[in-house]
């Protein structure tokens, strides 16, 4: 049988307390992520850009509405490493540049080294995710574009 424990949060105030709630549960997440598939992944933006360069290119074989789907779909995975070199501090169009040009030069495992402020070999300096932190990230946005595209027609309340 589990355990189970408790966990008590003080701060300076509300807001304080309630940051430190948020970052805790986000945290536990991943755990769960981990414990229910034990895969990980290179971090540091590594995999989307990888799949988004893949994508790119298969968009370029697809003709008329499938192949703009597709292309768009790879270029919304890199909003994923812009987001992480912006909120690192860093230049985020220089260094989305930068993993594009690496990952065509083959090296898939280059990511975004908050740490060093750089790109390096992400597995290397073990930057890691869980499988599922993905997966599930990019299955829920699927599913969210898939019902938005599915609305034929607006009703507006007044």
């Amino acid at each position: 049988m589990g355990r189970t424990t408790t966990v008590l949060v003080r701060g300076s105030n509300q807001l304080v307390i309630d940051e430190a709630e948020r970052s805790l549960h986000d945290a536990l997440c991943v755990v769960r992520c981990l414990v229910n598939k034990r895969f990980l992944i290179a971090g540091g933006g590594a995999p989307e850009i990888e799949l988004s360069r893949q994508l790119g290119a298969w968009s370029k074989v697809l003709h008329g509405m499938e192949g703009y789907c597709v292309r768009s779909f790879a270029e919304a995975l890199e909003v994923i490493p812009y987001t992480l070199a912006e909120n690192a501090g860093l230049n985020p169009i220089a260094i989305v540049t930068e993993l594009r040009n690496r990952h065509a030069q083959g090296e898939i495992n280059a990511g975004i080294n908050v740490r060093k402020g750089q790109i390096t070999n992400i597995l290397e300096e073990n930057v890691v995710q869980p499988l599922l932190v993905s997966t599930s990230a990019i299955t829920l946005a699927t599913e969210c574009v898939r019902m938005i595209l599915k609305i034929d027609d607006i009703v507006n309340v007044r």
